[in-house]
């Protein structure tokens, strides 16, 4: 993320850091090493005692954050903002993190809690600046990331299945390459599977998608093997995660029922793993409703609610994975090895 100079800025950076735009929402940017570190947006406190924003402060203190962004998104019948911010500041100084800034944002206006001055900060605050015309907005656009989502909503709707996933012939194509623990030939069908991934993950790497549709049925079977789907998890890196972000993503669109909770952890996983909270959490709610009590989805839901920094969850990702690979092909294989 770029750096962030004003409270113009800090508005304009937030959809981008969280994915879309927030509403009645408290919004916490962690700063470290004087870069933006991770975003945080929990929904506007109804009151809450001391001990949850001493909470949310927590996952700051982790990260090592040395300050804070500070940002309510006041609901319009609220007049509080100016208490919860303080409370939330309080949080944050307890645990040795300063307040850089702290925005009260209400019908379209927005204001700083830390400037005094009338003529920069009057009381009944400035208008929010459109996004689509910020340097923050264009410098986001020109590496490539997409504008955020309008809401909540729309970006529930960028996850949610296709049409094909209902498909009776599609779904029989997918469940012939179903793995059961009790087949036979057990080893030989997860080879098969860990070997379909990275073939898919190249079809995706040179534009051609989802086309190689025998290939997609082929790997949405084999990832309901846990050691598949472990070895997918570990399988890409720094340099192709954003193809793997599609990939997986449009694998998850097009999985039958049955089919889908193991695809959307990984793509939680990824979405986690870039940053993007929001729509990690919202893609493992389409995994556990697809399977109740998913294991890995359970997992990576304590994992992201605890803020754990991204960072370190790729760690963990990266020394999985050596492992993984031991059990399916008896070798030590980095990620994105092809076979």
């Amino acid at each position: 993320m770029t750096t962030l100079t004003s409270p113009h800025d800090l508005i304009a950076a937030i959809p981008f850091l969280i994915g879309y735009h927030p509403v009645d929402s408290i919004v916490v940017v962690s700063i470290k090493d004087n870069c933006i570190g991770m975003a945080m947006r929990v929904d506007y406190p109804t009151d809450l005692p001391a001990s949850a924003y001493d909470l949310l402060a927590s996952h700051l203190q982790r990260d090592d954050s040395t300050g804070a962004l500070l940002v309510a998104y006041i609901p319009t019948a609220r007049s509080d903002g100016e208490v919860v911010l303080s409370d939330l500041a309080a949080a944050m100084e307890r645990i040795g993190v300063n307040v850089d800034e702290s925005l009260l944002i209400q019908d379209g206006r927005f204001r700083s809690t830390l400037c005094s001055d009338l003529q920069c900060c009057p009381t009944d605050g400035r208008e929010v600046p459109a996004i689509d015309s910020s340097r923050i907005a264009i410098e986001n656009v020109v590496a490539g990331r997409a504008m955020p989502f309008a809401n909540i909503e729309a970006l529930t709707e960028s996850i949610s299945p296709l049409v094909i996933s209902e498909d009776e012939k599609w779904i029989s194509r997918v469940t012939k390459f179903a793995v059961s623990d009790k087949a036979k030939n057990l080893t030989q069908l997860q080879r098969d599977g860990a070997t379909a991934v990275i073939d898919l993950a190249g079809e995706f790497a040179l534009g051609r998608g989802g086309e190689d549709l025998e290939l997609v049925a082929r790997v949405t079977g084999r990832l309901s093997d846990i050691q598949v789907r472990d070895f997918a998890l570990g399988s890409h890196t720094d340099e192709d995660i954003d193809t793997y972000f599609l990939m997986w993503r449009q694998i998850m669109r097009m999985a039958p029922v049955g089919y889908v909770a193991p695809i959307a952890s990984l793509f939680a996983a990824l979405a986690y793993e870039s940053g993007d909270g929001a729509l990690a959490h919202r893609a493992l709610d389409r995994a556990l409703a697809d399977s109740n009590g998913y294991s890995l989805a359970l997992l990576l839901r304590r994992v992201f609610t605890a803020g754990w920094p991204p960072q370190s969850f790729a760690a963990m990702r990266r020394e999985l994975h050596p492992k993984v690979c031991t059990g399916i092909f008896g070798l030590d294989l980095p990620p994105g090895h092809e076979f």
